[in-house]
């Protein structure tokens, strides 16, 4: 944890709560395999964490949850809209807890910029389709497509994601 989120746990928490992790501690790797099952009031309950965190960056804070070999989970919470996207090697799976946004999906990121391997950020997106998205909505962004999430006025937006390895377009 770096100096600047210790220091928001500090004016956040009471001095002798503890900040405990999502995920527990590292199983053995000769245990047997286990489900992980995070409940709608635990991950609101994060979120909440992270609103406060948002309020002392960009306006937005996520946090990975757990990563498997294919895939990873994440908590997302928006004040703000998001940059354009664009995953070439992920897809993203948007279950929306609460709050609500417009996911805008496909058409041409404006001032495309490679921020690192496969990952493509940019000002916004031109010619894309416009889709609501509410609490319970569930969507699924495949890999390639570029995506941004746009949250009206003063609102908020929180999902649960599950982003998941798939091949880059055009590999076999």
């Amino acid at each position: 944890m770096d100096l600047f989120s210790k220091e928001i746990l500090k004016e956040l928490l009471p001095v002798e709560k503890e900040v405990v992790p999502l995920v527990g501690a590292r199983r053995p790797k000769d245990a047997p395999p286990h489900a992980d099952h995070w409940s709608p009031a635990i991950l609101l309950e994060r979120a909440a964490y992270l609103r406060k965190l948002a309020k002392h960056s960009d306006g937005s804070a996520s946090e990975t949850l757990k990563e498997y070999p294919q895939h990873s989970t994440m908590l997302l919470f928006r004040g703000r809209d998001g940059v354009a996207e664009l995953h070439e090697n992920f897809a993203d799976l948007f279950v929306v807890l609460d709050g609500r946004a417009t996911l805008v999906t496909g058409g041409t990121v404006v001032g495309p910029e490679t921020i690192g391997p496969g990952e493509i950020r940019g000002a916004s997106i031109e010619g894309g389709t416009r889709q609501e998205m509410r609490a319970g909505d569930v969507a699924h962004v495949p890999a390639g497509v570029p995506h941004q999430m746009l949250v009206p006025g003063d609102k908020t937006f929180t999902a649960f994601v599950v982003k998941i390895r798939e091949n880059p377009q055009g590999a076999r």
